[in-house]
């Protein structure tokens, strides 16, 4: 505000010099009005000065009323006219810096509206500090309770704090900038000492940023000369930081539920892809969900499916030479090569049981048949590892058979399990078991051959029929050789008429001509178990005879 002058209260353009005129021609006064260094203003140049009297405003003399003894009357006249011209542009003022303010905030709050996270908000708040009140450097600490430190997520001007001291010294900003106070700093000592600001900062302002009564950190603005900073630019600042306390706390509590929302997301993706591994996405999704947690008690659906069983050949007699530890740990590396083959093609395992596994194949027989091979080969590389360990190779048997299954969620309020429930699955299992008879790798019914489209693709046998325990029905069974190695494949394929020759003849009670079918096939092929196991029955039945009613179906008694 422009500093008051006498001259300016007897200006022409004033009111108040009428006023002031008037009374002095009223009241018939010789006097003479003179500023503050004696120069003439109005009223008689010529006039004695018998009494002078001062005009006044906040102690300072604006000017002198001099002459007769009514000069006191119109130098009080001045005085009330000069305190009610301060008065007004005072208050001029006054409003034009609230206006000021309030713009100010309204701008501000504008730019906060727009700005996402407290990084963001931080920046805004020192860089429209820094244009309101002139400073060569400023920044924006905050205090991090989870690390128990102090941060500087903005700064803008000249980098004149050293920031790495700044977090070192987290105690003396805390007695200063973090107390929860709003100053002006004049001794920078505590500061300079320890090089938290340059020599050349002469003066500082801080404002704390606080949320009711928690104090979250501090704005700071350095100068480079001393007292740069008023109590204007310390309420301009405290008005910043009191909008940008709200604005950071909630910019902080919007990323933290965002970061539990993350957290909460991650855990329950964990904690799907854990479910997911007891029980298959595909099982959830053959029910119609997408996750475990939607499931209930008596959820179930009927599909085609093929199911594949899976054995290790003596694995009783092979688990008493282990240890429980080296057992499970056979069990475990044995799986983990198992697992892969049938989820490669599109199958996904219901059940480990020990040294068996039970998958379902939602598709088609041929992937499931894809896989049996690719099980085999699997147990071919394994017993080559087992060898340089010097341990016994393995061999496992499988069985599958097509047929409708039962998916389902069974069990209780408190307690579910997935299940499957059907036929199919004795069915499979008994054909595995079977494996063992027929001295065969892999076994199919007639079912599974049934849905294969391209038979061609595989080296299969048709090895009779069977009648498992509980059935009244006799099925077709098939071999698959084409896990096994590749001189047995080459010997099964180049003795494959003679084979079924011997098949053929077997089922016709032709004994005779099946016996020397399967000696033909011995001689190319004595390591041929399934065809020495027709040709050992063959010679019992040629030699023994057989009932009336027999047809050719191997009767199994046991499961």
């Amino acid at each position: 505000m422009a500093r008051l002058s006498l001259k300016n209260i007897l200006s022409k353009k004033n009111d108040a010099s009428v006023l002031v005129l008037s009374f002095i021609e009223q009241m018939n006064a010789h006097i003479s009005i003179e500023d503050e260094q004696g120069k003439f203003l109005c009223g008689n140049i010529e006039v004695l000065s018998q009494y002078q009297h001062p005009v006044k405003l906040q102690d300072e003399i604006l000017g002198w009323v001099k002459g007769d003894e009514k000069a006191i009357y119109i130098a009080s006249l001045l005085t009330l006219l000069a305190q009610k011209d301060f008065e007004r542009k005072n208050l001029g003022s006054e409003v034009l810096i609230l206006y000021q303010e309030v713009n100010m905030v309204f701008n501000f709050s504008d730019k906060l509206a727009q700005a996402i996270g407290p990084v963001a908000i931080a920046q805004i708040a020192v860089d429209e500090a820094m244009h309101l009140i002139h400073s060569v450097s400023g920044l924006v600490v905050l205090w991090d309770e989870g690390s128990k430190q102090l941060q500087i997520p903005a700064a803008s001007g000249q980098d004149l704090f050293d920031k790495e001291k700044i977090t070192r010294h987290a105690d003396l900003l805390l007695r200063i900038g973090l107390s929860g106070q709003s100053e002006i700093m004049s001794d920078l000592t505590p500061l300079k000492e320890p090089g938290i600001v340059g020599p050349e900062i002469q003066s500082l302002i801080y404002a704390a940023l606080k949320v009711k009564h928690r104090v979250m950190g501090a704005i700071i603005l350095a100068g480079n000369s001393q007292m740069q900073y008023a109590a204007a630019d310390l309420k301009f600042l405290t008005t910043l930081a009191l909008q940008s306390s709200s604005a950071i706390e909630s910019a902080l509590l919007y990323e933290k539920n965002i970061r539990e929302a993350h957290e909460r997301e991650e855990a329950m993706r964990r904690i799907y892809e854990i479910t997911a591994k007891f029980v298959p996405y595909e099982f959830i999704g053959s029910l119609g969900h997408d996750v475990i947690t939607d499931v209930k008690l008596g959820d179930q659906v009927e599909k085609i499916v093929t199911v594949l069983f899976s054995d290790i050949r003596d694995y009783t007699t092979l688990s008493e030479q282990m240890t429980p530890e080296e057992n499970f740990k056979f069990v475990c590396s044995f799986n983990e090569r198992m697992g892969p083959c049938i989820r490669k093609h599109n199958g996904f395992i219901n059940q480990y049981l020990g040294d068996a596994i039970m998958a379902i194949f939602p598709r088609n027989a041929a992937d499931a048949l894809s896989a049996a091979i690719e099980m085999q080969k699997q147990v071919e590389e394994f017993n080559l590892i087992r060898k340089t360990d010097g341990q016994m190779p393995i061999q496992i048997g499988v069985g599958m058979h097509t047929g409708p299954l039962i998916m389902g969620i069974t069990g209780d309020a408190d307690r579910l399990d997935a299940t499957t429930i059907s036929d199919t699955v004795n069915t499979a299992s008994r054909l595995e078991s079977l494996t063992k008879y027929y001295k065969a790798s892999i076994i199919l019914s007639d079912a599974c051959l049934e849905q294969i489209t391209q038979k061609e693709k595989f080296h299969l046998r048709y090895i009779g029929l069977v009648q498992l325990k509980g059935k009244q029905q006799s099925i077709k069974i098939h071999e698959c050789f084409s896990g096994n190695t590749e001189e047995d494949i080459f010997k099964k394929q180049k003795t494959l008429s003679t084979f079924n020759e011997g098949i053929d003849n077997y089922l016709n009670r032709s004994f005779g001509t099946a016996v020397q079918a399967f000696l033909s096939v011995a001689e190319v092929h004595p390591e041929d178990r399934t065809a020495e196991f027709f040709l050992t029955n063959a010679k019992h039945y040629l030699k023994k005879g057989v009932p009336e009613n027999w047809v050719g179906v191997l009767e199994m008694m046991n499961k």
